[in-house]
């Protein structure tokens, strides 16, 4: 069941004038075509396909990409992403392709589904959901949701009550009407920001939220400490750029890999902070940074997060199996003679980098199209 709670603050068109008469760049369609073409040789026509994306900008500013254009690119988008570490099965990307969906009703309506559809009963699937792109005569919608599923932070006079990265949005979101509990892992709602008109508000149902209670295999106590986390990291706040075309609203997911929650998410400092806990009930020294007490208790946060989500069948890998893969991706890549960007400060992993092969190398730091992109959220 979705509960839709709208603002009645309307949308400020002057905000979007940047994205509004601006036409596509024919040398950036002309670059992506031809890429498609050189690797999918059967597509033929590719002068006449040119010529009619000429036509189209000359009269519209813009062209419209076949399915199979949109599909091929959202894929490279992801090859091409310098960050990701889990490329190895870019060609499997499912593409939802929803750029007929107009109103902010139906994208609230598509991003549950793509949760429910990625999600799998816990076997996830890489895919992305596709929803209008800007035009030079309407800017298409927006997420200020920077993940589909994310924990709301709300601030008390003792702290952060949450997640603390999420204190902004779920400040709008309240503003906005929504009513939190005020737990720990209360699932914000989706704030959507159609083309015109109101904002909306949308719940995510519980049945699309895939959560995963966590335990230790060694540690009974671990349980009591109530931490559990989402299924699906769907990020939604990036905009999917294709030759020239800007797709500001198309959440997309992998799977996760066990540091991105558990030595970044649970383990920061700055967000759930959960080193101290975890230290404490190891009865480990905390006076002395020479005791180690924060690696000790890093890893085993860890091991708790790949035991859980493994006990719960949850699809999820661990940052040395991952680490072997992308090398696998990268030689594939280099017989095929493509570049593989990557940036090393996100490719090494948050744990035990120097153990895993990713650390002992460089890469190439070239910035490649399609790609996903951020961009200036331009919103009232």
């Amino acid at each position: 069941m979705h509960t839709w709670i709208r603002n009645l603050r309307p949308f400020d068109a002057l905000a979007a004038q940047s994205v509004l008469e601006r036409t596509t760049d024919l040398r950036e369609a002309e670059r992506f075509i031809r890429l498609y073409h050189a690797e999918n040789p059967s597509a033929g026509g590719l002068h006449a396909r040119l010529r009619d994306i000429s036509r189209d900008v000359a009269r519209y500013g813009i062209y419209t990409h076949t399915f199979e254009e949109l599909e091929f690119g959202a894929r490279v988008a992801w090859r091409n992403s310098n960050r990701c570490i889990g490329r190895l099965y870019w060609r499997s990307l499912k593409v939802r392709d929803r750029r007929q969906v107009s109103t902010a009703e139906g994208v609230a309506l598509e991003c549950v589904a793509h949760l429910r559809e990625a999600t799998g009963n816990g076997k996830i699937r890489p895919t992305v959901t596709v929803l209008p792109p800007d035009t030079p005569a309407l800017r298409g919608p927006r997420l200020l949701n920077d993940q589909l599923i994310r924990y709301a932070g709300y601030r008390t006079p003792d702290g952060v009550v949450g997640d603390p990265r999420n204190v902004a949005l779920t400040e709008t979101a309240r503003a906005l009407g929504w009513r939190g509990r005020g737990g720990r892992f209360d699932v914000l709602p989706l704030v959507i920001q159609p083309p015109f008109g109101d904002r909306l508000l949308c719940n995510v149902p519980g049945d699309a939220v895939l959560e995963v209670p966590l335990a230790h295999p060694d540690y009974a106590w671990f349980e009591e400490l109530g931490l559990r986390w989402h299924a699906v990291p769907a990020i939604s706040d990036m905009c999917l750029e294709i030759g020239g075309i800007c797709y500001p609203c198309a959440p997309f997911n992998g799977w996760y890999m066990g540091t991105e929650i558990g030595a970044r998410n649970l383990a920061d400092a700055d967000r759930y902070d959960q080193l101290p806990v975890v230290a404490q009930r190891l009865g480990l020294d905390t006076s002395t940074e020479r005791s180690l007490w924060r690696d000790h208790a890093l890893v085993e946060l860890n091991v708790a997060v790949l035991y859980s989500f493994e006990r719960a069948g949850v699809t999820m890998t661990d940052h040395h199996t991952e680490s072997r893969r992308f090398l696998t991706h990268l030689s594939k890549e280099e017989k095929a003679g493509r570049v593989c960007p990557a940036d090393w400060s996100w490719i090494v992993p948050p744990l035990s980098g120097s153990a895993t092969p990713v650390f002992h190398r460089y890469y190439d730091t070239s910035v490649l199209t399609p790609a996903f992109v951020h961009h200036r959220q331009a919103l009232a």
